[in-house]
């Protein structure tokens, strides 16, 4: 799975963990996400986040 990266701050969001402290299961695709997600980070919106690829 792509990961995505926040350009603001550099936060990752690695589909293949999720985000479990906030509700989100492993597995779940960025684009699952709500369209009101933010950077658990800095805020920025779910639109500005770039895809990553190691």
């Amino acid at each position: 799975m792509t990961k995505y990266v926040c350009p603001v701050c550099g936060w990752e969001y690695d589909p293949s963990t999720g985000i479990p402290e906030d509700g989100v299961e492993p597995g779940t695709s960025f684009d699952d996400l709500p369209d009101d997600f933010v950077c658990p980070e800095c805020g920025a919106p779910k639109d500005v986040f770039e895809e990553y690829d190691e």
